[in-house]
């Protein structure tokens, strides 16, 4: 398997001689989320990547192709604030996705402190989410990690048009099946290992 993008942004970075806080004041971002990128909780958007093959004088394709690696153990989120359907839908995702490490949310800050925390490959949401919806979740998970594939969940095939307006890869109603999940998996923009089962 080839270097995640973590470690090969340490390798770099000390090859070069440089600490995380010399690199992130030169890009300018906190010396923590180097730490993370560092450590594959995060991944910086194909920007801020340029950057960092300038500052480090590589060839930037090499790190994009690190970032571009496939984890072997994804961690996937599930977010629905009724708690049947996490009951539910987290076996059948793990049923899809053995390898992967499935994590079920009943509130969007969890959900976020999570993603905060875990690089994280994939999520389900469901659209309407108290006060908060799944949309708007989706777009500040997206900040934190875009390369994060979004699954919507709904009950309401009408809100299909606003959700493709968002860069979400694909679009499930209710209920979760294990041939909906797996017809998802074969459409994500960022592809994720599946543990061996296709």
């Amino acid at each position: 398997m080839k270097r995640t993008f973590g470690k090969a942004l340490l390798e770099i970075r000390e090859q070069k001689g440089m600490s995380q806080k010399q690199l992130a004041d030169s890009l300018p971002v906190t010396r923590s989320s180097v730490a993370n990128w560092e450590a594959d909780r995060r991944l910086p958007n194909a920007t801020i990547i340029a950057k960092i093959a300038e500052i480090l004088e590589v060839d930037v394709v090499e790190l994009l192709d690190a970032a571009n690696e496939v984890d072997n153990h994804p961690n996937v989120i599930i977010v629905d604030d009724n708690k049947i359907i996490l009951t539910g839908g987290t076996p059948i995702i793990e049923k899809a996705l053995p390898n992967a490490i499935v994590s079920g949310f009943t509130k969007p800050s969890e959900a976020m402190k999570y993603a905060q925390n875990n690089r994280v490959s994939l999520a389900f949401l469901d659209i309407e989410l108290g006060l908060t919806n799944g949309i708007d979740l989706c777009n500040s998970l997206l900040e934190i990690n875009p390369r994060m594939n979004v699954v919507f969940l709904t009950a309401y095939p009408e809100y299909s048009i606003e959700a493709w307006n968002t860069k979400a890869s694909g679009f499930m109603v209710k209920p979760i099946t294990l041939e909906g999940v797996k017809e998802q998996l074969k459409k994500l923009r960022h592809p994720i290992s599946t543990g061996g089962i296709y």
